[in-house]
């Protein structure tokens, strides 16, 4: 028997472009034995990519976001209306963040929440990256190389289980072609 509430959710699913993607630092490795300083980093949705799938997927009136806040954080219940009428929701939480505790907090439950709408899941399989660079912040040349990951990632290639971003790779990158005018 088909379940007629059965909706394709291929705009939520679709694969992230770079510019969805914000990329974290999860630890920071000190250098040592001659051995250079490296950061972990992690791929997150952004709040605006979420937003705007979800307009995509179901039309901005055809979903809503509600926000309750608990102790040490937030819930964020997505529920949308699916063509049949009926209506969907899904819940999960953040903690508040260090940087910004409420906006942040809430901007995680709400990335939270769309990850259970199959949004983003896909980053769960993201290789392991490290970042070889001294200091604590991801620099300009390696988001160039990540972008260039996630397009890779898209593209279906085969990608290593752990991946260690260097900033001599940056002369691997193809420089971007020129747009052409339509004649």
């Amino acid at each position: 028997m088909k379940n007629n509430s059965y909706m394709d959710i291929n705009k939520l699913t679709a694969p992230l472009r770079p510019e969805e993607i914000e990329w974290r630092v999860q630890q920071q490795i000190d250098a040592k034995n001659g051995k250079p300083a490296k950061l972990i980093v992690v791929p997150y949705i952004t709040n605006r990519c979420v937003m705007e799938r979800f307009d995509e997927q179901f039309g901005w009136a055809s979903w809503s976001n509600e926000i309750k806040e608990i102790d040490g954080g937030f819930l964020c219940t997505i529920t949308v209306t699916l063509p049949s009428g009926e209506k969907v929701s899904k819940t999960d939480g953040a903690g508040r963040t260090a940087i910004e505790p409420v906006k942040g907090g809430i901007s995680d439950a709400m990335k939270r929440a769309a990850v259970q709408f199959g949004l983003g899941r896909a980053l769960y399989t993201f290789p392991k990256v490290f970042v070889e660079v001294d200091g604590k912040f991801i620099p300009e040349w390696a988001i160039r190389l990540l972008d260039a990951l996630v397009d890779s990632i898209n593209s279906g290639k085969p990608q290593r289980e752990v991946i260690v971003l260097k900033e001599e790779h940056i002369r691997r990158l193809q420089p971007p072609q020129p747009v052409r005018a339509a004649a």
